[in-house]
């Protein structure tokens, strides 16, 4: 005999037998879970390229609802002999990267309609990163843009597409330094 709790679908359902329901009550919108936001990491530094990374991660963004994030890393200075000097310098440099920070906020809000996540660090730049990565569990794609310079892509580049790619957690995407807007539009 089998059994009737595996058969028969009634058995479980406490409205099977009342004559005024309507059936099962589907979950409240709220109810439902929505699928997580996708955050692209954007380091943000004086290259070139920084425009075509920028670019790319917000016209992904847009098109799959995720947002845009973007670090700034104050790397330490050469001499560092005498502390008041160095916070005065370390104050120029926060302030610097903040200004830098918001006006590229203003372009990632252009471009997606949505303010991007600041983030200022001090320290290695690739240390930072994945520090930052680490800490964040909804950055979900770093990416970069290759340096066209005969002396490589770029330190970042060749650091996470060699050794440190072992360390990564999230998928790391590489925008050619040599791509046209137009031809970067066409493929986002």
């Amino acid at each position: 005999m089998s059994d009737p709790i595996a058969t028969d679908p009634t058995v479980n359902d406490p409205t099977a037998n009342d004559p005024t329901a309507t059936g099962p009550v589907a979950p409240e919108p709220e109810a439902v879970a929505k699928p997580p936001v996708r955050i692209f990491l954007v380091v943000v530094d004086e290259s070139p390229e920084l425009q075509l990374a920028l670019r790319y991660a917000c016209l992904r963004a847009r098109k799959s609802g995720g947002k845009v994030a973007l670090l700034y890393v104050i790397e330490p200075g050469e001499v560092q002999q005498w502390l008041a000097l160095e916070n005065l310098m370390r104050e120029e440099q926060r302030a610097e990267a903040e200004q830098k920070l918001q006006k590229l906020a203003r372009d990632v809000n252009r471009l997606t309609g949505t303010l991007p996540a600041l983030y200022v660090r001090e320290g290695n730049r690739r240390d930072e990163v994945l520090a930052l990565i680490d800490e964040e569990p909804s950055i979900s794609i770093l990416v970069l843009a290759a340096g066209v310079e005969p002396e490589g892509p770029g330190p970042l580049i060749s650091y996470f597409t060699n050794r440190g790619l072992a360390k990564m957690r999230i998928p790391l995407t590489i925008v050619p330094g040599g791509i046209g807007i137009d031809a970067l539009d066409a493929i986002t």
